[in-house]
């Protein structure tokens, strides 16, 4: 048998990616032990019952003794708060990382409260669904999808080595780059996103001439994907935009001085530009499903309901 990566993994957080950590590392026999820690007992209770960790924690700092990896996974705003109490508790050696979608604000947040000794290497699964809870997890969450380490310079290879295997053993491809680089690629990739997806179903439900009940009634697929998006969790995602001011405002500028270029080809019949716009976008469509980041089956591979 194949000795397992880390002898006791930390779970700080036991949502959706906390969850799915600990279905993954159970699969591949990536750990000897997990443990956790949840602000509400019903969690901790729904955590032991299910069998995502072996104990369970009333607070961060008791769970993290004797672990050789700690994660972080609570919102990006929480973190810095959580890394000051578990601090002095951390065993020498051990591994801190994260799984929030901003990086820059978790260094400047959480380094200053980590002991030397101790090898912190933020992470960013990028995988999730609009589902949260303990039991909202599964294995197969990261299978095939990318999560990023950012680890400050000076870290330790042998720390990041380590780390990297452990997502890959979870099935996830790993890449490296710099936490500034990160928040730029992700206020484009995921942060505007769901920015324009609250925005786009608020607009929706504010009408005055359109009811709910149309809204509900004839949402069409391109409206029904906004909605989805936009049944993220709320303090998860006001936290990346607390906390990712500067790359989001710059993508949002960028953002608007395209839909102003798409307003004008639709004001003045300007059918060449629309779809030159048009056949772009369907090539990077194309070439997300190339990469094996989405599916190309119909309706993105939905389950149709049984009558």
């Amino acid at each position: 048998m194949t000795k397992p990566l880390f002898k006791r993994i930390a779970l700080i957080g036991i949502g959706l990616i906390g969850s799915s950590i600990s279905h993954a590392v159970r699969r591949a026999g990536l750990a000897a032990d997990i443990v956790g820690h949840a602000r509400t007992a019903a969690t901790r209770d729904t955590a032991l019952r299910i069998g995502l960790i072996t104990e369970a924690f009333a607070t961060a700092a008791d769970a993290v003794r004797g672990a050789d990896l700690v994660v972080l996974c609570a919102p990006v705003g929480a973190c810095g708060a959580l890394a000051a109490e578990i601090g002095p508790h951390l065993a020498a050696g051990a591994i801190v990382t994260d799984v929030g979608s901003v990086k820059g604000a978790i260094v400047r947040d959480c380094a200053p409260h980590l002991p030397a000794g101790v090898h912190f290497i933020p992470g960013h699964p990028i995988a999730g669904t609009e589902h949260s809870g303990p039991e909202s997890g599964f294995a197969e969450l990261f299978d095939g999808r990318w999560c990023i380490l950012t680890p400050p310079s000076g870290s330790d290879p042998t720390a990041v080595d380590k780390l990297t295997a452990l997502w890959l053993g979870m099935g996830a491809k790993v890449e490296i780059m710099d936490a500034e680089h990160h928040d730029l690629v992700l206020a484009i990739t995921s942060h505007v996103p769901h920015l324009i997806a609250y925005t786009i179903v608020n607009t929706a439900a504010h009408l005055g001439r359109v009811t709910d009940s149309e809204v509900i009634k004839y949402s069409a697929g391109g409206f029904r994907d906004f909605t989805r998006i936009a049944a993220s969790d709320p303090t998860m995602w006001r936290d990346v935009f607390l906390n990712n001011k500067e790359a989001t405002l710059e993508m949002l500028g960028r953002f608007s001085e395209d839909l102003a270029e798409l307003q004008r080809a639709i004001r003045f019949g300007d059918g060449d530009t629309l779809f030159k716009l048009f056949s772009d976008a369907r090539q990077i469509r194309r070439g997300i499903i190339q990469a094996g980041q989405d599916t190309s089956a119909p309706d993105f591979g939905r389950q149709k309901a049984k009558s």
